[in-house]
């Protein structure tokens, strides 16, 4: 698998090299440099094929022989452990829900296959390893569970204080001793920079290896392409082609699906559904890419003013808007759409969504309202609702159920070490630590 950097195409890496290094030397992120398709009869046989075989068969695909097959279907059965399944709600719309790992939201996918895919890399390795991650929300406790005794690699997570889910916070504040989570006073484009210009940073590089596990490694996008596939497998051949509703923030999921796209995926046109930070409906629209400081939404996880896999986006239509319009469509979505989104489901269905969720079916209601036609909308659903309980109306609470994951946990259970904005401050906490 050649990748090359979003901001020199001769700036070239394997695989392995993209993984550990996180991302090029000049700034950009790694992005395939060719993107390899699976034949029409691979495509028809999915219907109905296990997860794990799809997850197989994509990375093979996209690794290309750089690990071997004995290797990935180990990690594949280590880390695909758990379903994602599509839950009708109407003859047209379903919901992929990807919700069901251990820490309860799509990122669970990605963490875990990347921990084992490092696990096997560093298998004769002895040297330690800190993994970097900015979350705004759920990547913090995928990446933490995910590396849950993978000898030899740390963790730091850096998370906006005040500007997650309580639970979430919970969640990444307990994960135990090989993880430190920082409550960084900002937002989430704050952390995320501090992650950057660490890794730019030479007396940060100098001695140790540092990583990250964000959706700017590449390595967390290679396992969220195989959930698009196994969606298009839970459905009927006369189902297709579909159109693919993603919540997007830092657009780490949305670049996951237009890269299986490019594999053979039969789509129709993926729809972002954004919240208050619109960046990319913004740049759909203009043709220009203008971010803005973060604002906080009820959508928390989206929250992002700066969105990283933009560039990767706008680099693998070859910075042509035309060809990323045919192919993208995008709405924002306001904290009172949202709630409506919600209260429809649960009157009309019976079905509780996490806001994250919400966005992303009025998005593709805005969308079919527009295109006038809709044979298949699939609605990716990232989150479980207990995680937002807070957020849900009187009558929804009820209706859902608090896994054992979260019922447990406790705000005494808390540890976290309060840093600034200031990458001075940051810098220093990881020369001694």
């Amino acid at each position: 698998m050649k990748l090359c950097s979003t901001r020199n195409s001769r700036l070239s890496a394997s695989f392995i090299e993209a993984i550990e290094r996180g991302s090029p030397d000049d700034g950009g992120l790694y992005l395939p440099a060719a993107i390899g398709s699976f034949p029409k009869t691979f495509i028809r046989s999915l219907h109905g094929m296990p997860f794990q075989d799809i997850a197989f068969h994509a990375a093979h695909l996209l690794l290309d022989g750089e690990i071997p097959d004995l290797a990935i279907r180990r990690i594949i059965e280590e880390s695909i452990t758990f379903p994602a399944p599509l839950r009708r709600l109407d003859e047209r719309t379903a919901v992929l829900e990807l919700f069901h790992g251990p820490t309860l939201a799509f990122k669970d996918f990605g963490a875990r296959f990347m921990a084992r895919t490092m696990a096997y890399l560093h298998r004769n390795d002895r040297a330690p390893s800190t993994v970097l991650v900015a979350t705004s929300g759920d990547t913090g406790s995928a990446v933490a569970h995910g590396f849950r005794g993978v000898d030899g690699i740390s963790v730091v997570l850096l998370y906006p204080s005040g500007r997650i889910s309580p639970l979430q916070e919970l969640q990444l504040t307990t994960a135990g001793e090989h993880v430190t989570a920082l409550e960084i006073t900002g937002t989430f484009d704050d952390c995320q920079r501090l992650v950057k210009r660490a890794f730019a940073d030479p007396d940060l590089l100098a001695g140790r290896k540092l990583t990250s596990a964000n959706s700017i490694n590449i390595a967390r996008l290679v396992p969220q392409t195989f959930y698009y596939f196994n969606a298009v497998a839970q459905l009927e051949p006369d189902s297709l082609p579909v159109v693919f509703s993603v919540p997007s923030g830092n657009l780490g999921n949305l670049t996951a699906g237009l890269i299986a796209g490019k594999m053979g995926l039969p789509v129709e046109r993926f729809v972002a559904g954004s919240n208050a930070n619109d960046t990319l409906v913004r740049f759909l629209k203009t043709g220009a890419i203008e971010p803005a400081p973060a604002v906080p939404t009820m959508s928390s996880a989206m929250d992002v003013g700066d969105p990283s896999n933009l560039a990767r986006i706008v680099a693998m239509f070859g910075n042509d808007i035309h060809a990323i319009r045919e192919r993208l469509a995008g709405w924002a979505v306001s904290d009172h759409e949202t709630r409506d989104s919600m209260r429809f489901v649960f009157e009309r269905h019976g079905y509780v969504m996490d806001p994250h969720t919400a966005v992303a079916l009025s998005a593709l209601s805005k969308y079919a309202q527009e295109a006038k036609r809709l044979k298949t909308g699939i609605v990716l659903s990232t989150a479980h609702p207990a995680k937002f309980a807070h957020l849900l109306d009187d009558e929804m609470r009820p209706a859902v159920d608090i896994p054992a994951a979260l019922s447990t946990l406790r705000p005494e259970m808390k540890r976290s070490i309060r840093l600034s904005a200031a990458f001075d401050e940051f810098k220093e906490f990881l020369l001694q630590s």
